[in-house]
């Protein structure tokens, strides 16, 4: 019955929906990637797609097992939208990297494969300093300085952009085809704790980052298969604040933000500021012409039983938001606190099955054709 209603909602807007498409920022864009953006702009005026954090790769208990995910094993599918990370592709050895490429190879396609969508992240390593992706004072560097153009490591950061092209064209789904990805790069650059966070580097410096990794990737690279994600935190309360650091429409395809504090982190609420930063995003994406997305969300360990249903549903569908996707972060496979997502037997499981059955979220078996110029686009 659930795939019914969301039929008949998709057949509603069929009309109107074809005047409204996508622009990418890249001219050269693939087919697969042109459809996928559109689609996800057709679905986004009805539905919302359900992601995870490295759904596939492991989850609580569990870890490398052939088409398992915890979401998949409590409703009988796998997120829509899966997300996998970057960070291995650099600060390790060249062998390291090339098993890294070939695992990371395998995970995307497999998800374009069955139908469902990648999300990049990329927890990048100071590639001028020590202090991993976290700035730690005293051992990082303000590396955004160093690796722009004409900074001393900016030779070192190309070569990096070089491997990911590389991972970036050699990801070919069964039909041969180079597989899209929404690329979503330093984000939650309005805090603190990353080392291109707001503290770390200027406006402009941050801008020509953004502006030289799209170009040089895009136009120098010949990366075409890449949707570009720009998500602050949540750290913004006026549109003028959140675009504060925004590099201008022609280099960004999708804007969302990441917010944790206001879903119930630390067992507080503020649920109608959530929302409130949503429609600021939602709203620029709208009159900008541009995707929108609810990037990373999530309760830890998920001790509200009803969250998914009572803030989470309840907030998406509040102000008539139009959001691509919503992501929660990952499961880790160790950690008996460490998740965002419910497997079997956890408290919030029955009130996800309740989220999962409503006709507002998709799965990935819910999805058909999203890498098709097609309008039958669900199952």
């Amino acid at each position: 019955m659930k795939r019914f209603f969301q039929y008949i909602l998709l057949l509603l807007p069929l009309f109107s929906f074809s005047q409204n498409r996508i622009t990418l920022t890249d001219k050269k864009a693939t087919p697969e990637t042109k459809a996928l953006a559109n689609n996800l702009l057709r679905l986004s005026e009805k539905y919302i797609l359900f992601g995870h954090q490295h759904a596939t790769e492991y989850g609580h208990g569990w870890r490398d097992e052939a088409n398992r995910s915890d979401v998949k094993s409590v409703t009988g599918s796998h997120p829509a939208v899966i997300g996998v990370d970057f960070m291995g592709l650099s600060d390790r050895t060249d062998e390291e990297i090339i098993k890294e490429k070939e695992r990371l190879r395998k995970v995307i396609a497999d998800t374009y494969n069955r139908g469902g969508i990648t999300t990049v992240s990329w927890h990048f390593p100071n590639p001028a300093s020590a202090g991993s992706f976290y700035w730690k004072d005293s051992v990082s560097a303000p590396a955004v300085k160093l690796i722009i153009p004409g900074g001393s490591h900016h030779t070192k950061y190309k070569s990096i952009l070089q491997t990911i092209a590389g991972l970036a064209r050699s990801v070919k789904g069964n039909d041969g085809q180079s597989v899209p990805m929404i690329f979503r790069p330093y984000h939650e650059f309005d805090g603190w704790w990353f080392w291109w966070g707001k503290p770390y580097c200027t406006i402009d410096e941050f801008k020509i980052l953004w502006r030289f990794t799209v170009s040089y990737l895009r136009d120098s690279l010949y990366v075409h298969n890449f949707i570009y994600a720009f998500s602050p935190d949540n750290l913004f309360a006026t549109e003028k604040e959140f675009l504060e650091r925004y590099p201008g429409d022609q280099w960004v395809d999708m804007v969302g933000m990441d917010d944790y504090n206001d879903f119930g982190r630390y067992g507080k609420y503020n649920v109608d500021s959530g929302i409130l930063r949503l429609k600021i995003v939602s709203d620029y994406a709208k009159r900008a012409g541009k995707l929108a997305a609810f990037t990373e969300t999530g309760l830890e360990s998920i001790p509200n039983t009803t969250w998914w249903t009572e803030v989470l549903l309840k907030a998406l569908r509040k102000e008539k938001l139009r959001l691509s996707y919503v992501l929660v972060w990952r499961n880790d496979a160790t950690s008996p606190t460490h998740y965002y997502a419910p497997f079997p037997g956890q408290a919030s499981e029955k009130d996800f099955i309740r989220f999962y059955n409503d006709p507002y979220t998709l799965f990935e078996n819910d999805l058909k054709q999203v890498y098709k110029r097609k309008y039958d686009i669900l199952k």
